[in-house]
């Protein structure tokens, strides 16, 4: 049983001080519909919430189309384009994590292809396979018409560049490196207590909504159980469900 006091007092604190933590939630590497994908959608109407699919445009089969075509729940977004690493020998995998002659056509097929397939039911935010992106590629990013980006972890500016906003994911359940099941609860939840503290203390930004990332084709009943049960806990606590459309179009700088 996972002892939640921890975080509840943490959130106790937030509201005591008058401080607001807007939360959302990613899921990554759809391809098809699947029973996983319909528990996902099942999940986010328990809770209220949006799920932000990340779907790889050159792997996109037609079942998935239907699924989310008109989804209150379920939004596409923009997941690399074939999710094949491209790392030097060596290094950690990235698709686009290194600066390549191809990267920039192949951000551009890949909106074409979402925008094709979602019309307006698309958020024009790239997630990039493994979380990592070089940032010499922003300026073709920002060209090929995106308006955001997202990776792990915290971010450095809310806006890399003045044209994309920067709205990362913070909390992963799976253990990736071991048995792909869940990590530890205590272990997850002090993460989240850090990183809330981390925000009241300055050292991170209080703005970004802390963002809960998830990949249903590889959960587990107690992955799933964590999953919704954090969700629950931190909006019991005061957290408020962001909209992540009004942050990328406020969050954007004009250009000069």
């Amino acid at each position: 049983m996972t002892d939640w006091a921890a975080l509840m007092s943490e959130l106790a604190t937030w509201r005591r001080e008058g401080l607001r933590l807007p939360i959302w939630w990613r899921d990554d590497d759809a391809t098809s519909d699947t029973p996983a994908l319909a528990q996902l959608a099942a999940l986010a109407r328990e809770t209220g919430m949006q799920v932000h699919v990340a779907v790889i445009p050159d792997l996109i089969e037609p079942s998935l189309i239907s699924a989310l075509q008109g989804s209150v729940e379920l939004i596409p977004v923009v997941h690399g384009w074939r999710h094949v690493s491209h790392a030097p020998p060596g290094e950690k995998n990235a698709e686009f994590g290194h600066r390549r002659d191809a990267a920039a056509g192949e951000l551009q097929s890949a909106l074409s292809v979402m925008k094709r397939h979602f019309g307006a039911d698309l958020m024009k935010l790239f997630v990039p396979p493994w979380n990592r992106f070089d940032a010499t590629l922003l300026p073709s990013l920002a060209q090929a018409g995106y308006v955001g980006l997202s990776t792990f972890g915290p971010r450095l500016a809310p806006c890399p560049l003045p044209a994309v906003v920067q709205i990362n994911t913070h909390i992963d359940p799976i253990y990736w490196r071991g048995h792909r099941g869940l990590v530890a609860p205590g272990d997850l939840v002090a993460r989240t207590v850090a990183i809330l503290k981390d925000r009241r203390a300055g050292s991170a930004d209080i703005t970004e909504p802390l963002g809960l990332l998830t990949h249903h084709l590889v959960h587990n009943a107690d992955i799933w159980e964590f999953s919704s049960e954090f969700l629950m806990r931190l909006l019991d606590g005061g957290a408020v469900v962001a909209d992540v459309r009004a942050v990328l179009q406020a969050g954007r700088k004009p250009r000069s």
